[in-house]
């Protein structure tokens, strides 16, 4: 497909100027507005002297000058390669050499130690430089820049958490497809008004951001995801869609404010980045009849998708392929296995990246054939609904046989006191592996508990942790599924997208047996 997404801002600006566009904490700009601003930002990036093809990388939290600096870039076919803020300088800059970036902008306090560190090809801005660039250039005119689909828009680094970095190059012709794809999948339109809560580069942020402008519809962000901030907002904007991590959902449902006669012009609840449980589903769903999507998918671009029509039906999916999208399910040989056989999800479609950039050797180990190997376990049924048996990284084999941490996961957490929860093998003398679970309670089950320091243990907890043991070993499936032990927890590490790190839970209690 011929498209780009360098001129989207100026049609909508021409046809709609005074349609809300984008809205960040008391700041609130029009198309007319929003096209100025993205337009100033792209002539400072100009003057620095960044044109097509060229790399910047960005380090910074939600904030207006982020947004439009992804604009600014697509409208000058500079590729951006957002980084998490949460990242250490030295990390950041290896990746910033990486990815071959010519320019880094970060926040101001960062700037400094940054620039003492970064070798001389690499220019560091803060956003104070970036202010005083736009003064600099105010009434200047734009460069024309022809930028095709096939042009690259953006580097998105992995978490890195089992492994290095891996930064997954999308073009402009991809990004776009995110657009017209999640249009199709979650019905956009112009009177949308979507709400992002997460961080801004996690690539899920594309998900509901792309169609959501693409639309001219209006786009909602936050500085971090609150609570109380989502439902003010959403009813303050009118907000129809949203999309959150599993995490955020299980706070949400915490409120009873959350629900469909206090929020009615909720239409869309995506739910992505893990495997929301069957138990938490079920209480939206209640909460919210109609409105629950979930997405399956990596950002290297296979996505499926359970549609708020077939939820009901097939609650325990995570769905079907979207349009134009094919899914295999393979065994360790590649070949195919029939329905109801779990293995290997292989996927390919209209989202799928060219590759690692600067990595041939993993592109060709990843994408065979045109065919992503997700390294995700599952298996489909006999109309061609996708089943998540597991990440296979999270496979627990103890005493030889398969053990997936989501179906102990599916049986804790409808116990009253749990409010999350993560499975994780530990080394066994005996098995080999055997799974144990760590444990977030509910407020209400810590008892006058002081207040306690981020991811330490629960003192005098010790009882219930048994408690919880025994009662999810007398409901799994298996005795293979049994678990060794119950650690408590005050909550769960995560990454800047909100996803639980259960490779640091792995590290943490690696000696525990």
């Amino acid at each position: 497909m011929a498209i780009s997404l360098d001129k989207i801002l100026a049609q909508h600006a021409y046809h709609h100027p005074l349609q809300p566009a984008v809205s960040f904490n008391d700041e609130h700009f029009n198309y007319q507005q929003w096209h100025q601003k993205v337009d100033e930002i792209a002539l400072a990036l100009d003057q620095l002297g960044l044109s097509k093809g060229d790399k910047l990388t960005l380090i910074l939290p939600n904030c207006v000058e982020l947004l439009a600096l992804y604009w600014a870039c697509a409208r000058l076919g500079v590729v951006v390669v957002p980084l998490s803020p949460l990242l250490q300088d030295q990390a950041a800059i290896n990746l910033c050499l990486d990815a071959d970036s010519e320019c880094l902008i970060c926040v101001d306090v960062r700037q400094p130690k940054l620039a003492d560190m970064c070798p001389q090809q690499l220019r560091i801005l803060s956003l104070q430089d970036l202010q005083s660039l736009l003064m600099e250039v105010a009434g200047e005119q734009l460069p024309k820049t022809k930028v095709t689909s096939d042009d690259l828009f953006n580097i998105v680094y992995s978490s890195g958490t089992t492994g290095l970095p891996k930064g997954i190059m999308h073009t402009h012709g991809i990004r776009a497809m995110y657009g017209y794809s999640f249009t199709q999948a979650f019905g956009f339109g112009r009177q949308s008004v979507a709400l992002h809560t997460g961080s801004m580069v996690f690539n899920g942020a594309f998900v509901t951001m792309l169609p959501c402008v693409l639309n001219g519809g209006h786009f909602v962000f936050t500085p971090a995801f609150d609570v109380q901030t989502v439902i003010e907002l959403t009813k303050r904007h009118g907000v129809t869609h949203t999309m959150m991590v599993p995490s955020q959902i299980i706070s949400l449902l915490d409120n009873p404010e959350f629900d469909a006669q206090t929020l009615p012009s909720l239409a869309m609840i995506l739910v992505l980045g893990a495997p929301l449980q069957l138990h938490y589903k079920q209480l939206l769903q209640a909460r919210f009849p109609g409105r629950f999507f979930e997405l399956y998918g990596l950002t290297e671009g296979f996505i499926t998708v359970l549609d708020n029509a077939d939820a009901a039906a097939n609650p325990k999916s995570v769905g079907c392929p979207i349009a134009g999208s094919q899914m295999r399910i393979v065994d360790s040989q590649g070949e195919d296995l029939p329905a109801g056989e779990v293995g290997e999800i292989v996927g390919n479609g209209p989202l799928l990246s060219p590759g690692y950039y600067g990595n041939p050797e993993l592109t060709a180990q990843t994408f065979k054939e045109g065919w992503l190997y997700t390294g995700d376990l599952g298996y489909q049924d006999d109309k061609g609904f996708l089943y998540l048996v597991d990440r296979q990284k999270d496979l627990i084999i103890s005493g030889g046989v398969n053990v997936y941490p989501s179906d102990i996961e599916e049986v804790m957490v409808t116990h009253p006191a749990i409010q999350e929860v993560a499975v994780i093998g530990v080394a066994h003398e005996r098995w080999g592996e055997t799974p144990i679970a760590v444990v977030v309670l509910k407020e209400e089950a810590q008892g006058d508990q002081e207040p306690l320091a981020e991811q330490e243990p629960l003192a005098g907890q010790e009882p219930l942790a048994e408690k919880i043991l025994q009662w999810t070993n007398a409901r799994v499936a298996a005795r293979y599924q049994k678990l060794s032990a119950v650690q408590v927890i005050a909550s769960m590490p995560r990454n800047v997208a909100g996803k639980t790190l259960k490779q640091e839970l792995r590290q943490r209690f690696a000696k525990h047996t």
